[in-house]
């Protein structure tokens, strides 16, 4: 294993947001100077599955193993990789890592692991981006790593943003977990509803199309006609920017808007033009916007509408990641197994895998299997509360 020393640095700071009697300065001091610095020895091919330990390797997933070279409280992050400082994990109790990984352990005392855990895992990008003279980041030295300046409170103060920080961490996962189980909720709900093997009943009695109807009686049976006859199509003519002013006649909704202003139900327009209307299509009142689009990007069109909302999103991959069955009308129904093709006689399987061979990965995901993830993989998003918190505790 590597190790590394620092040189000292004395500052004196003062955050934004403190908690409760805390009004002493900070010094700053260097992270070489708080804990040590070294890496792994093992290799990626040390893997084991099912292992007894966890092994952590250049990414967010966590391996397994079977040989452990530390116990105790621990920050590690990658060396080098799309993980760069990106991706960071702290533990307390036996593991192992990568050679290429870096683990902070043995703090020094007076110093909270979880505290310098947090204040790293924010600050660590900024600091290799500023270093690099690239927009991005191929592996780390540990001079960035042991001489990265660093905040000391007072080991009770440490100790009580800690505290809040995990705790905010702690619900940020729970409510996403709930989100997700509600989310898997709705889906069957919805899949019940419009294949009529679930129905509401009616509370009060009310009759509907001229029919008697008593107090939880069910209500009729629905009719099944074409979207194209209930409902008009029309495709909107395009207003520049240029075109937009303040206090127009006209009140437009622009293309980019969907993902940067409007969410599912819009309620009310905030662009307007002079353009002569005549030369414009202009909506009704409970219009509908429908998104047809294929995936390009993870911040595309259909992503920002999908986090703002909770749009009906239909995906077709070009391969099935599981099995689908899709209804089209109550006696009517399509499906398809995992692994098969969206349209076999187009593009049969043979021919979608010659081209995720040619585009890769990261472009396969996004322009055929409509599930595109940003290069560097799937990492989590960073929660509101927690940034904001961490940028006013940390200055």
């Amino acid at each position: 294993m590597m190790e590394a020393v620092a040189k000292k640095l004395v500052v004196k700071s003062s955050p934004m947001l403190r908690f409760g009697p805390f009004k002493e300065e900070w010094d700053m001091t260097l992270l070489g100077e708080l804990a040590r610095v070294t890496t792994g020895d093992k290799d990626t091919q040390n893997r084991k599955e099912g292992g007894q330990y966890p092994f952590f390797v250049r990414s967010d997933t966590i391996e397994r193993i079977d040989t452990y070279s530390y116990e105790g409280k621990a920050i590690l992050t990658s060396g080098d990789g799309v993980g760069v400082g990106k991706n960071f994990h702290y533990i307390d109790g036996r593991f192992d890592f990568h050679q290429r990984v870096y683990c902070i352990c043995d703090f020094a005392p007076g110093v909270d692991a979880e505290f310098v855990y947090h204040y790293f895992s924010q600050a660590f990008y900024r600091r290799v981006m500023r270093m690099s003279a690239k927009n991005s980041v191929d592996s780390v030295r540990r001079d960035m790593v042991v001489e990265m300046p660093f905040p000391r409170p007072t080991h009770l103060e440490q100790q009580k943003i800690a505290a809040f920080l995990s705790a905010v961490d702690a619900k940020v996962r729970q409510l996403t977990r709930k989100q997700a189980l509600l989310e898997q909720y709705k889906k069957g709900v919805m899949q019940q509803l419009f294949s009529r093997q679930l129905r509401f009943k009616r509370k009060d009695g009310t009759p509907s199309r001229g029919a008697s109807a008593t107090k939880g009686a069910a209500y009729p049976e629905w009719e099944e006609k074409r979207l194209g006859e209930i409902v008009t199509f029309t495709k909107g003519k395009g207003v520049s920017k240029g075109d937009i002013v303040e206090g127009g006649a006209t009140k437009c909704i622009r293309y980019g808007e969907l993902y940067t202003t409007y969410g599912e139900v819009i309620d009310e327009v905030v662009s307007t033009t002079d353009v002569n209307p005549s030369l414009l299509l202009l909506s009704k009142k409970n219009d509908v916007i429908i998104l047809i689009m294929q995936r390009v990007h993870v911040d595309d069109l259909v992503a920002h509408v999908l986090e703002k909302e909770c749009w009906f999103h239909l995906q077709l991959p070009a391969i099935a990641y599981g099995n689908e069955e899709f209804i089209l009308s109550k006696e009517r129904r399509v499906g398809r197994c995992a692994g098969e093709a969206l349209h076999p006689e187009r593009e049969p399987l043979e021919i979608l895998e010659q081209i995720r061979s040619t585009i890769g990965e990261f472009q396969f995901s996004s322009q055929y299997q409509q599930s595109p993830v940003p290069p560097e993989g799937n990492l989590a998003h960073l929660q509101i509360l927690r940034r904001c918190g961490l940028q006013e505790i940390f200055i």
